[in-house]
């Protein structure tokens, strides 16, 4: 009977590289990596993800609320902006799939003074769950759809409380966006 002799073992270290050549090779890569990487196109601004119901960033303080209605499909979901020092020629919100990148504007060209409340029924979530506000300084960067900045959610945040009445909906902004503030500049209804 004849028995099958198996292969010499090679140590791990005689196996691999030098390590010289192991450092050039992930510098390869990382450069790779960063030259495949997508830039933004100029004059886009940055995005910031807002992560939360309350949110106060790129010079302007965001709160959510949920006006609970008898029927569920009846439900509005108020988002409520205000600036944070100067304001802003205008503000694009744009409802994104974000499977197709097929985009709904929810508001257009709006400026951005004192503060701006923006309805939008809950329903309108379900097929169009990503929001995106477009920041512009100016009318021109508005024309121009040059954003200074955008705020994106990635849907209503799961920290958004819901109110019966609206009253109870508008004095919780208020005082949600005071505290963000600093000051009593929520902006009160």
């Amino acid at each position: 009977m004849k028995t099958a002799v198996p292969p010499p073992r090679i140590p791990l270290s005689q196996s691999s590289p030098p390590k010289g050549e192991r450092r050039k090779v992930r510098g390869i890569v990382l450069a790779l990596a960063l030259f495949l990487w997508p830039a933004p196109s100029p004059g886009q601004g940055h995005e910031v993800h807002g992560e939360n119901s309350v949110f106060a960033g790129e010079g302007i303080a965001i709160a959510w609320g949920i006006l609970k209605a008898a029927v569920e499909d009846q439900s509005q979901v108020i988002l409520r902006i205000v600036p944070l020092g100067q304001p802003f020629a205008a503000v694009r919100i744009e409802a994104v799939d974000p499977f197709t990148t097929k985009r709904d504007v929810v508001l257009d060209g709006q400026p951005l003074r004192d503060r701006l409340d923006i309805r939008s029924p809950r329903g309108s979530f379900a097929d169009f769950p990503r929001r995106e506000i477009h920041l512009y300084r100016t009318a021109a960067d508005w024309q121009a759809r040059r954003p200074t900045a955008t705020v994106y959610y990635l849907g209503v945040p799961d920290t958004t409380p819901e109110f019966i009445s609206e009253a109870g909906l508008f004095a919780y902004l208020y005082d949600a966006l005071a505290k963000m503030q600093g000051t009593a500049q929520g902006q009160r209804q």
